[in-house]
């Protein structure tokens, strides 16, 4: 009924994660799709409708992330709908409340990863031939019923827990060709020193940026053309040093952004300082709770003396965690001048699972013929790397864990495999809750996709024009 097959494969994962694409289709067009006519294939509760366009939507974007995809999974598909309407309609019954206000910011939160995606708003809304406003209007009730459901789910699940001896259970009951194979996979950290800038360097930077504003403001030069002369922000340098979605919690260094809110349309800003270096930003326009500006970056610069310096300070560091007078993550705390950093203890993260458990095979040569150097458990030598932002900087490199290429066991994998038992513990308990309320849902589904085997033993409504239920 559920998808309880094989644990590790895409399916199971659609599962239990029942919104994963759900929010990934709302800003999609659907003209394509829908063509000359739409279709109600699904009816839950009163008033609680599904579309055949929807489905689709929702299918197409199943199947960009699996090509295999068959169409047999539009059942499927529909049947999580159907779930996620029979969970925000029990909710609403139970009192569960969401407010307007985290509506608003779960919709903010979604176009920023659109606007992310596409490289712009223009570009957004361009595709979707909707502004963001329309976007916003027409997607409130969607994303309030998700969130209902949701917060439903996590009630439903809120009690569910899982033991040593379930997950051994579990892991024994999966074939041996069924496990997978996970690669290598290390966990690392860094403390991280930006040499520091001698005084006379960083007033030659700061009086840089003060002659090329003095061109602009009083000379009459184009800010864009000085961009590509001067700044050396090389992320914006050939798009003449726009940022066309600045916003106040988006990650911005907090002294551009205050200084950015702050400008009129056209207005230059006078010299900021931020971690990067020297600033001037010219508003563009301002959109909302978003600003469209320029920028030109001055960065001071290091010499090799100042590169000694905090190599030097590293070997000091290094020595106090190899003495064990401090744990790593106090180091961080005390000593690392990356920010960000402090907020993980240091460690690097995986991009896209949030993880501190990273593939080696993801990392930079640089870094892996360094890790081959360590066993766990120990730092390397200080050295001068190449950081996210393009520049040099210097760091000492932590090997906390070391995990070599071999198939799913319970000593190196205890965690994924409870993480999965413990995921279908809850699908479980989630189809024996959804049984306990099917004598008393309504759950009307069209007839070409009432007879999948997904909706066996549900107690669905007689199909309209019909005398008798499936």
């Amino acid at each position: 009924m559920y998808f309880i097959q094989n644990p590790f494969t895409k399916k199971f994962a659609l599962l239990f994660f029942i919104f994963a694409f759900t929010h990934i289709a709302l800003f999609a067009q659907l003209d394509d799709i829908k063509g000359n006519a739409d279709k109600i294939v699904a009816v839950v509760g009163k008033n609680r409708i599904i579309l055949k366009s929807e489905v689709e939507t929702n299918f197409a974007q199943v199947k960009q992330s699996d090509p295999n995809t068959d169409d047999s999974v539009k059942a499927q598909v529909l049947q999580q709908m159907i779930l996620q309407k029979l969970l925000a309609e029990q909710a609403e019954r139970d009192s569960l409340l969401v407010s307007d206000e985290e509506v608003e910011a779960n919709i903010d939160n979604k176009l920023r990863y659109y606007i992310r995606q596409y490289g712009s708003q223009e570009k957004l809304e361009e595709v979707t031939g909707k502004t963001i406003y329309q976007l916003k209007d027409e997607n409130k009730d969607v994303i309030k019923e998700m969130m209902l459901a949701e917060k439903m789910q996590g009630q439903i699940m809120a009690n569910v827990k899982i033991t040593p001896a379930e997950v051994k259970t579990f892991y024994d009951k999966i074939p041996v060709d069924s496990l997978p194979f996970f690669p290598a996979i290390v966990e690392i950290g860094q403390i991280v020193i930006d040499p520091p800038v001698s005084k006379e360097l960083d007033e030659y930077a700061y009086k840089k940026l003060e002659d090329i504003r003095n061109q602009i403001v009083n000379e009459g030069k184009s800010f864009e053309t000085m961009v590509g002369i001067y700044s050396d922000d090389p992320s914006s340098r050939d798009n003449g040093g726009r940022f066309p979605e600045v916003t106040r919690n988006g990650g911005w260094a907090p002294e551009f952004v205050a200084a950015a809110f702050k400008l009129q349309n056209g207005e230059i800003s006078p010299i900021i300082k931020t971690q990067f270096g020297y600033h001037i930003i010219q508003m563009i326009q301002r959109k909302g709770d978003k600003v469209d500006v320029r920028h030109i970056l001055i960065r001071p610069e290091r010499t090799q003396a100042d590169f000694h310096t905090a190599l030097a300070r590293l070997d000091s560091i290094r020595k106090i965690l190899i003495d064990g007078k401090m744990s790593f993550p106090e180091a961080v705390g005390k000593f690392s001048t990356d920010e960000t950093a402090k907020q993980t203890g240091g460690m690097i993260l995986n991009p896209q699972s949030g993880s501190s458990e990273i593939e080696i095979a993801s990392l930079d040569p640089q870094m892996v013929l360094m890790l081959d150097k360590l066993q766990p458990g120990t730092y390397s030598d200080p050295q001068i790397y190449q950081n996210d932002r393009g520049e040099q900087s210097t760091r000492i490199v932590y090997l906390k864990t070391r995990t070599e290429p071999h198939k799913a066991n319970l000593k190196d994998d205890y965690s994924k495999i409870q993480d999965v038992a413990l995921s279908q513990k809850k699908a479980l308990h989630l189809q024996e809750w959804v049984r306990s309320k099917m004598p008393n849902a309504y759950i009307r589904v069209a007839p070409e996709y009432a007879n999948a085997s997904v909706f066996d033993g549900w107690n669905l409504a007689k199909p309209e024009g019909t005398s008798a239920a499936k």
